[in-house]
């Protein structure tokens, strides 16, 4: 099940951030976004929380921020996704956006399978990201160079 995230919700939040990134804070398009600060979903079960997605709303748009299944191939991404389009489509924002890097060939599939689709890409942004968080590595799993941002817009 889907749950907005309450405030007493956003040390969870804050702390699942610090358990799976190391961090209490994301870098899209050279914006800084503290997590405990962000609008999120979380998708739990009986079992605990499966999934959390974040986002900003900022000059009529949804950037989504954050987007974490902790049990993959089970909806739960799409769950989470899909909640956040609904509230850009009753809303009236103009736009519902997202920024991932170019390594992150599953987001890539991911994402354009939900109708978004590539509308910009920054260049070495990830090299400008590292000046701000130098925690992020050259490399990612698959050996692909971690080097630019990939924006995603979503087609209504």
């Amino acid at each position: 099940m889907v749950e907005k995230v309450t405030g007493e919700e956003k040390e969870t939040v804050k702390k699942l951030f610090i358990d799976n990134w190391n961090t209490d804070f994301m870098i899209s398009n050279g914006k800084i976004h503290k997590i405990d600060h962000l609008e999120s979903y979380l998708y739990k079960n009986e079992k605990g929380i499966l999934g959390i997605i974040t986002y900003c709303i900022e000059n009529n748009e949804i950037e989504i921020v954050s987007l974490d299944s902790f049990a993959e191939n089970k909806g739960i991404g799409t769950a989470l996704v899909n909640t956040v389009v609904q509230k850009f489509k009753e809303g009236g924002f103009s736009r519902l956006w997202l920024i991932t890097t170019n390594d992150n060939l599953h987001a890539l599939k991911f994402y354009q399978r939900r109708n978004f689709t590539i509308s910009k890409i920054h260049l070495d942004a990830v090299k400008k990201a590292r000046n701000i968080k130098p925690s992020i590595p050259l490399y990612a799993e698959n050996n692909i160079s971690i080097e630019h941002e990939i924006e995603l817009s979503y087609r209504s």
